[in-house]
Parts: structure tokens; C-alpha cells; sequence
């Protein structure tokens, strides 16, 4: 029987969207062990002068616990 835990990540990218969402898993992944799946909570930009500057995304990452 596996346990899992969930816990949330913001991660932010200038690239776009899925390029946050790769930050984000690649960063939780060299804490985390045994990442399974994310769920993506909300998906926001920072705008300066009309233009999209960076992207973010904050995501609830499971894990199995050892």
C-alpha cells in the first residue's frame, strides 16, 4: 500500500506557461522523490507596458512517501 502526499508550488517563467510548469517539477523534483503527478491551481502573467513579462503557475505536485 502507497502513501502520497501533495504539496504546492509556485514556479514562474518568461518563456510561457509550460515552460513554468517544467521549472516548477524540475526544481520540486531535487527535493522530492517519487513525484507522480501535478495538478495545475491557477495560471497568472505580470504585464508591464502592455506586454506579458513573465508567466506563473502554481500547482500542487503528489508524491509517494518513502
Amino acid at each position: 500500500m502507497a502513501v502520497a502526499r501533495v504539496t504546492k508550488v509556485t514556479a514562474s517563467s518568461t518563456e510561457g506557461f509550460s515552460a513554468a510548469v517544467e521549472a516548477g517539477v524540475q526544481r520540486a523534483g531535487q527535493t522530492l522523490r517519487g513525484i507522480t503527478g501535478l495538478e495545475v491551481l491557477s495560471q497568472k502573467a505580470k504585464v508591464t507596458n502592455g506586454k506579458i513579462e513573465e508567466y506563473r503557475v502554481t500547482m500542487e505536485i503528489t508524491f509517494i512517501l518513502e
